[in-house]
């Protein structure tokens, strides 16, 4: 058994309790125990992030590209134990985690090269004999706080440019993933990385949390989560003028134009909305299509998600693993009841009892529902999607458009015209062309729109307005 404690200052510190880390896929197998923290490891874990800064930011670009990479190297040597142990603890299908830890591992590699990249400029003043140097600085001690759905993915694209751009990261994993979190520590620890440098404190939101939101010594927050708390977050982090940087959910739609090509519309909705179970904030809920292809496309992908297997999601033939834990099977199971109340013709959706015991649900489609219902208003977060009408392609991107959400959003349409337009005016910031709404490379922006997401985007070259502040330095001759 795994029994994780918090990593501050270079050391592993134990702590007053601890919780118990459950397989989804068989609630008697406890993988281990994981300490949670409180706010004195915040504490010790900010001044020793602090204390770091001041090597840290000066050891240059090749130090700290050296220990990314080797990071990397190590995560992508690593991916069949690490993408075990992460299909073990989150549910998702063994493919799927083998896949998110080496793209972990592609994370830390581009950003290590980043780190070499990191430019500034030079340009001339309106003033004679005047220069004008503009260069990006750390900020200092960032906290990060990552979710369970990609448990090894996420951390990476938050911790690598932070520390690429110099600074020193308190990182709080979710409660329901330690396991990777703390494999994910180790490796740095292998690697060298210095006292203070990385930071990881576990344990609950509130108190965890809500001590590095509010820490005083901790210049940015960068959350991925829940719409409620990131509100919360944003409303601190603005008293205290500190950078936010807010992942939170969506309703993603996939519209289905009455040209598109079925064979390849069908595998994209349903790699969009029910792989990892539906848990993806890029997750496609609402299919929008036209009705001159409606049934037909009814017919398909109810016979595709009938042939889907739910199961163990360490087991080859599984195709949809568990939901994580019972408070989100408790919750997809009731807006399953909601849809009914609402009048939509419910397929799927039950809870399943299996082989082993485990937190399995059907996959659910939801037919004949309107954009005004609940179930398409409110973010699910499970193997649940609706089906819209519409009568043509301006009211195909109106009920698009028609959310709190702005995340994702796809078209599945072999006409240019369409596909231009849809590219031209769909309100998201992710945008998919004959493709899942889920799926992302690791080299280019991701963020959304709307309550979606608020702050510089995540990834890629982007990733630098978040993690560096602009200093403009005068001299002259």
């Amino acid at each position: 058994m795994l029994e994780l404690k918090n990593y501050i200052d270079g050391q592993w510190v134990s702590g007053n309790s601890s919780i118990e880390n459950i397989n989804p896929s068989d609630t008697s197998d406890i993988i281990g125990t994981s300490v949670q923290g409180s706010a004195a490891d915040i504490d010790a874990a900010v001044a020793a992030a602090k204390a770091a800064f001041i090597s840290w930011r000066e050891s240059g670009p090749q130090a700290r590209h050296d220990l990314l990479d080797a990071v990397g190297t190590m995560i992508l040597a690593r991916k069949e134990a690490i993408g075990y142990l992460l299909s073990r603890e989150e549910g998702k299908t063994l493919a799927e985690g083998i896949g998110e830890t080496a793209r972990a591992g592609q994370l830390f590699k581009f950003f290590a090269g980043e780190a070499l990249r990191c430019t500034g400029e030079r340009v001339d003043s309106v003033r004679p004999n005047v220069d004008v140097d503009i260069v990006r600085e750390p900020l200092g001690v960032v906290g990060l706080i990552t979710p369970w759905n990609f448990p090894i993915a996420i951390p990476a694209w938050k911790i690598a440019p932070a520390l690429a751009y110099g600074n020193c990261v308190v990182f709080k994993p979710a409660c329901s993933t330690p396991g990777v979190a703390g494999e994910l520590v180790k490796i740095f620890e292998e690697c060298g990385v210095p006292a203070g440098v990385l930071n990881m404190v576990m344990g609950g939101g509130e108190e965890v949390g809500g001590a590095l939101v509010s820490h005083r010594d901790v210049a940015a927050i960068s959350f991925t989560g829940s719409v409620g708390v990131g509100a919360r977050i944003s409303r601190e982090c603005g008293i205290l003028q500190k950078k936010v940087q807010l992942e939170m959910g969506g309703k993603n739609p996939m519209i289905i134009m009455d040209d598109a090509d079925l064979e390849k519309a069908i595998p994209a909705c349903i790699n969009g909305a029910y792989f990892s179970t539906g848990q993806r904030c890029t997750a496609s809920s609402r299919f929008i299509v036209h009705r001159g292809i409606h049934d037909q496309f009814v017919d398909k992908i109810r016979e595709s998600i009938a042939a889907l297997t739910v199961g163990n999601a360490l087991e080859k033939t599984t195709d949809i693993g568990p939901v994580i834990d019972a408070k989100q099977l408790a919750s997809n199971l009731d807006y399953v009841q909601l849809a009914k109340d609402e009048g939509a013709e419910v397929h799927g959706g039950e809870r399943l009892e299996l082989a082993t015991p485990g937190y399995y649900q059907a996959p659910a489609i939801f037919l004949n529902s309107s954009n005004a219902m609940r179930i398409n208003r409110e973010e699910i977060f499970g193997p649940c999607a609706s089906v819209i009408k519409c009568d043509d392609f301006d009211e195909a991107i109106t009920l698009a458009n028609d959310t709190d959400f702005g995340l994702s959003s796809g078209i599945c349409t072999s006409s240019l015209k369409y596909a231009r337009e849809f590219k031209r005016r769909a309100d998201a910031g992710v945008l998919m062309v004959n493709l899942p709404t889920a799926g992302l490379d690791y080299h280019v922006p991701f963020g959304g729109r709307k309550g979606s997401s608020y702050g510089p985007k995540e990834q890629g070259k982007y990733a630098v307005e978040f993690y560096t502040m602009v200093k403009t330095a005068y001299s002259a001759a």
